[in-house]
């Protein structure tokens, strides 16, 4: 696992097995199955303004949809803020336009903790000690290292 943090960027490079069965799921949630709520994130490329595609956990709480990057400042999430926020979400042959509005760190800990609730097994480690259990303030805490965008 490589960790970058450079001026308060945070990211956790997948390893080989991440990548794998990040492709794995990626095919499954093109071909219609999604895998605990996944889903294909579509967005251009920031440089290349080539459609980029990654698997993503949709989650939902209270009716609002909510996409967070438990790996920090990945690929999509830079791409995601450079097309001010507009995406497709893609499961099987339904594409679905979506604009993504980042949270601040203080409303976070209402979409993390039913978040690391349903997938800790998958994405746990990259939260350093944080889980559904903790307290506002360390969910707080974790914030700035984990963007989290709420969908319209």
């Amino acid at each position: 696992m490589v960790r970058v943090m450079t001026n308060d960027v945070h990211y956790q490079a997948p390893g080989r097995t991440t990548r794998l069965f990040n492709r794995l799921v990626a095919g499954l949630t093109g071909a219609g199955i999604s895998v605990w709520g996944s889903r294909v994130l579509e967005v251009p490329g920031r440089r290349s303004g080539l459609p980029r595609r990654t698997p993503v956990n949709l989650l939902t709480v209270d009716g609002q949809d909510y996409l967070v990057a438990p790996r920090g400042e990945a690929e999509w999430v830079r791409n995601v803020r450079a097309n001010d926020g507009r995406l497709v979400l893609i499961l099987g042959k339904r594409r679905e336009e979506r604009r993504a509005a980042e949270l601040l760190d203080v409303d976070k800990p209402a979409v993390l903790r039913p978040y690391l609730k349903r997938w800790k097994f998958e994405v746990g480690a990259f939260f350093e000690g944080v889980s559904a259990d903790s307290t506002d303030a360390e969910l707080i805490a974790a914030g700035p290292r984990h963007p989290v965008f709420a969908l319209g």
